[in-house]
């Protein structure tokens, strides 16, 4: 989803283009009102015109070239600027643009040369969308363990480019892992060789790599983003301890900082940010104990307070991690006992149930399915559990106060079982 101010640039190109073009048609009606200005050089051109100029000079422009800007034989070019991107526009004009393109376009553009490999490359056009209040969310999920895909559930498109991860031992498909996604990046939290590591997919380079690691390195641990930043709190060390330490990373340094504690320790928990706090929902105090309270952090005050209750009837002993999501400041939660959706009454501390599940997307005590947040709906992912199934269906509700009418957007042979889900909002 599309998320902040509009512009009148935006409104025409949009309107008048099928988005399945936006790019080309953008480009086209760039160049067709830059009444014979240059237009941009391909990938490469750069360093060939280069040469050439350093060995004979700049030349007039030739009849075969009449969109070549007028150049004088001293070889000052007065109206090309390598750095303004579209030279006709200028570089701020050619931003906004860009801005507003879906970012499924992003490495297309990137392609077109140097500067804009560069613009894209370095996270700049997503630094100027995160300080604008552009968000586009896409959802990423993995089957596999080493193999993730990513869809958009607004324009409904598969994006297939995510490379496998590669180079890791059996042990790491083998260990329960955890994922995040944060700012431009997906992390994924497991163990290789009985030790903790993290890999990195940024979707700036479309490349994984080695992440940082967590001053204090868990699994099993609740979390969730807002921008740049993320917050993990509890879960467990490699020694079985049950953590109540939070941590918060930054993705643009990143960096990891140690936050205060949390007042009681758990893992198998869940977190979401609501209200501008983070909350930490239910889990584990031991392999038998189940907690039925949630902790709220308030950021500003870096302080917790227990709030009872909270996640009563969201786990329990064999169970998954809470399956809850955040819309519009509003939290909703999956009964997987009873296959239902329920809403959190903040004021009286309780919930509500509001309807059920689409009827094809089951779980064994909440494993195997994914319930996300996805901008201002609710995504879930799933399938039936035949054998030899290997069909995962998206389903997709807006919340809007009646019972769920959930919609199938999208479905693929991909497996039956989700291991891991992330939604990235950049």
């Amino acid at each position: 989803m599309f998320e902040g101010n509009s512009s009148p640039i935006s409104r025409f190109f949009l309107s008048s283009c099928d988005y399945k073009s936006e790019w080309a048609c953008m480009v086209s009606q760039l160049f067709d009102s830059s009444k014979g200005k240059r237009p941009l050089n391909r990938p490469g051109d750069e360093e060939e015109e280069d040469d050439e100029h350093s060995r004979r000079g700049r030349r007039k422009r030739s009849p075969q070239r009449p969109h070549t800007p007028d150049i004088d034989e001293s070889g000052s070019d007065t109206s090309y600027d390598p750095n303004c991107l579209i030279n006709p526009i200028g570089r701020d004009l050619t931003l906004n643009c860009l801005l507003r393109l879906s970012r499924s376009y992003y490495g297309a553009v990137a392609s077109l040369n140097h500067n804009f490999r560069t613009l894209v490359r370095d996270g700049e056009l997503y630094r100027i969308r995160r300080q604008m209040g552009i968000t586009e969310h896409w959802v990423y999920f993995s089957c596999d363990g080493l193999e993730w895909v990513a869809y958009d559930p607004y324009r409904r498109r598969w994006i297939n480019t995510i490379p496998r991860i590669i180079g890791r031992s059996e042990s790491f498909n083998s260990f329960d892992k955890e994922s995040l996604a944060v700012g431009t990046e997906l992390l994924v939290f497991g163990m290789d060789m009985f030790s903790h590591v993290v890999l990195r997919y940024s979707i700036l380079t479309n490349t994984w790599s080695m992440g940082a690691v967590m001053n204090s390195p868990r699994c099993l641990f609740g979390s969730a983003s807002f921008g740049e930043k993320a917050i993990i709190a509890g879960g467990t060390n490699t020694n079985g301890t049950i953590l109540s330490s939070a941590e918060l990373y930054n993705s643009e340094t990143k960096t990891w900082t140690t936050l205060p504690s949390m007042i009681r320790a758990r893992k198998m928990c869940s977190g979401v940010f609501m209200d501008d706090k983070f909350y930490v929902i239910g889990g584990m105090a031991s392999n038998t104990q189940v907690l039925t309270c949630g902790e709220e952090y308030d950021l500003e005050r870096g302080s917790w307070r227990v709030i009872e209750n909270m996640s009563a009837g969201l786990n329990v002993v064999a169970g998954s991690p809470p399956l809850v999501a955040v819309v519009n400041n509003e939290l909703y939660a999956v009964d997987y006992a009873e296959n239902k959706v329920r809403k959190y009454d903040k004021e009286n501390n309780t919930w509500i149930t509001l309807g059920g599940l689409p009827e094809r997307s089951v779980s064994t005590n909440g494993w195997g399915l994914a319930f996300r947040a996805c901008g201002d709906q609710l995504i879930v992912i799933g399938g039936q559990r035949t054998a030899g199934g290997r069909l995962i269906e998206l389903n997709s509700w807006v919340p809007n106060g009646a019972p769920p009418e959930w919609d199938m957007i999208a479905s693929r042979y991909l497996g039956n079982f989700v291991h891991n889900c992330a939604v990235m909002g950049c």
